[in-house]
């Protein structure tokens, strides 16, 4: 797997993702808010498998000399 999940992308699907979670336990919104672990899981190990589908990489990977 290689990275395709850049820095602010990464941070906005952990807050969106965690606010979703929190959202579903205290029963503000239904069973559905649960799907807030797919962006929490996909911004903590950095990879995305629609980005490769849809050619979108938000990486900015820095190769070293």
């Amino acid at each position: 797997m290689k990275s395709n999940v850049g820095g602010i992308d990464k941070i906005a699907r952990i807050v969106i993702g965690l606010a979703l979670i929190a959202l579903a336990a205290t029963g503000t919104v239904g069973v559905w808010g649960y799907i807030g672990i797919v962006p929490v899981l996909t911004g903590l190990f950095n990879f995305c498998p629609l980005y490769p589908l849809l050619g979108i990489n938000t990486c900015s990977m820095k190769k070293s000399a």
